[in-house]
């Protein structure tokens, strides 16, 4: 008799099997797909033949690497050119969403196309409860504040760091980070707590509500930044990121009007040499296809001094 095995073990054979179960044993289908596939704060994939050969374009110059952090296997993709073990180079750490992986957010960033004579890591979150969703903790992430899940995140681009100077020529004055959504808040993070290392940061559709975000701004010190935000956002509010987008020129001392930088950005120069640019898009809680190459533009004007 035909039989049929689901994804997870379950064989049935539809002729013998009373229409009510079918119809529960699809439900169950239905609802693991759900939890397979949930909302995630990092932009879907692009789908398709398109979509397909645009990963493989993506990916397939990286390398996956693993690390030991304390008890816990860490990974991440990373690419480096041959030019690297003998002449310096810049280095980008990118961060995903939660929810999303290291092999997305190289498709979605692809910065190692856009600089290839930088090194680039694209580092893999693990669960983490999530401030604006899954709180939970089902899906991956990066810590949010100092201390949190013992500081697993911090350590780990510790870890990264020190290898990469062991393995490569890394121009000390040419180390960035960005990130997108809960990504992106890692990358303030990073600026909080390891602010020194870098020579500019580029975050995008990070920030929050009331006095503890704020607060997180406070502690900046003034560096170079771009910050991106998608006018109709509807996890990371527009009106969050325009306040933070505002503190930011305050924090680093930057002229009340900025003047063009680049479609949607705009550039508000300071006189300490920690400018703000902030590219605002009309769209939601996406990375947009533009903004790679505007992130790299904005990288190559920075070098720590």
């Amino acid at each position: 008799m035909l039989s049929f095995r689901l994804p997870f073990g379950v064989a049935f054979a539809p002729r013998i099997q009373p229409l009510f179960l079918r119809l529960a044993v699809l439900g169950i289908v239905l609802a693991s797909l759900a939890v397979a596939l949930p909302a995630s704060a990092q932009a879907p994939p692009e789908k398709g033949a398109r979509g397909a050969k645009r990963a493989e374009a993506a990916l397939k110059d990286l390398t996956r690497r693993e690390w030991t952090v304390g008890e816990t296997a860490r990974e991440a993709l990373l690419y480096a050119p041959a030019a690297a073990k003998t002449t310096l180079a810049p280095v980008v750490f990118a961060f995903h969403g939660h929810g999303g992986t290291m092999q997305r957010a190289a498709v979605m960033f692809h910065y190692q196309d856009v600089w290839p004579e930088a090194i680039v890591v694209y580092m893999q979150g693990l669960n983490t409860p999530g401030r604006l969703i899954d709180p939970e903790g089902k899906r991956p992430g990066w810590q949010n504040t100092p201390g949190a899940q013992e500081d697993r995140d911090l350590k780990f681009f510790d870890a990264v760091l020190a290898s990469l100077k062991a393995d490569y020529q890394v121009d000390d004055s040419r180390i960035y980070a960005t990130g997108h959504s809960n990504g992106g808040g890692f990358t303030y993070l990073l600026w909080r707590t390891r602010g020194d290392l870098f020579a500019a940061l580029a975050p995008s559709a990070a920030a929050g509500p009331g006095a503890e975000w704020a607060k997180r701004l406070a502690d900046l010190a003034p560096k170079p930044v771009l910050h991106l935000a998608g006018e109709k956002d509807p996890l990371v509010k527009y009106e969050w990121q325009q306040v933070t987008m505002e503190t930011l020129r305050k924090l680093n001392g930057c002229e009340p009007t900025g003047s063009e930088w680049a479609k949607w950005c705009t550039l508000y120069p300071s006189k300490t040499g920690t400018p703000v640019v902030t590219l605002i898009h009309p769209g939601a809680h996406n990375f947009p296809p533009e903004a790679p190459a505007l992130f790299v533009k904005f990288f190559k004007e920075h070098a720590k001094k």
